[in-house]
């Protein structure tokens, strides 16, 4: 299973939010490069950055410290947070971004999703933030309408694997993470390759995770709260 720390940029800033609230933000760094700096000293290839700016309003308010993040840092990088057009994913990929991460628009935009899949193949993911089974919008302020299964039902006649799935109640509590929710996914799309996002708490969480199946696990506020250990975490599992 591949470990993916995470950094959620607001105002150039790595912060951390509780349950997807705007409401309750904790800043972590000034510098977010030097936190992915980090992650690579620790062992880490890959980074998972959020724009919480970008993910409101679909713009890139942050694009040049991703930029920076990608060539300072030597990791695998994606991106997610404001991705709604074509223009936006290609000024990311140009910027030295691995893959960025459709959320929004692979629902409300399914022809952009199928356009940016032929032309950019497996450097786009799909980011699924779900509550309760049904998809979450807009920096997760928004109910879709549209069922979890439904959105990965679609995923693969467009030759897309890989897919992030938060579930918005565990992100940032600190309580586990959802499991029976991947090991459903995993039974039901076994061709999609899921990252886990949301509630990792311990080193037990991402030896369950890795066990039912995953292909990766994002690890936010259990990093930096020394909660879970990165080296020893990427050591374990990877």
């Amino acid at each position: 299973m591949e470990i993916f720390p995470a950094i959620d940029l607001f105002e150039a800033k790595a912060v951390r939010l509780l349950r997807g609230d705007y409401r309750q933000m904790t800043v972590y760094s000034d510098d977010p490069s030097a936190v992915a700096r980090d992650f690579a000293a620790y062992g880490a290839r890959y980074a998972h950055l959020v724009d919480l700016e970008g993910a409101k309003d679909g713009t890139t308010p942050n694009l040049q410290t991703v930029e920076r993040i990608a060539k300072e840092s030597g990791l695998r990088v994606e991106i997610g947070g404001g991705i709604r057009s074509e223009e936006t994913a290609r000024r990311y990929l140009d910027a030295g971004v691995w893959r960025v991460i459709l959320g929004t628009a692979a629902v409300e935009d399914p022809a952009l999703l199928e356009r940016l899949a032929g032309r950019f193949g497996d450097r786009v993911a799909v980011g699924i933030d779900v509550r309760g089974g049904m998809v979450a919008t807009r920096g997760w302020l928004k109910d879709s309408g549209v069922m979890l299964e439904a959105l990965c039902g679609r995923l693969l006649p467009l030759g897309l694997t890989g897919v992030i799935v938060t579930d918005i109640t565990k992100d940032g509590a600190m309580g586990g993470s959802n499991l029976e929710l991947y090991r459903g996914l995993g039974e039901s799309f076994p061709q999609l390759k899921v990252t886990a996002s949301g509630g990792v708490s311990s080193h037990e969480d991402l030896a369950a995770l890795r066990d039912s199946g995953c292909w990766g696990a994002i690890v936010g506020k259990a990093y930096y709260t020394g909660a879970v250990d990165l080296r020893r975490a990427i050591e374990e599992n990877t």
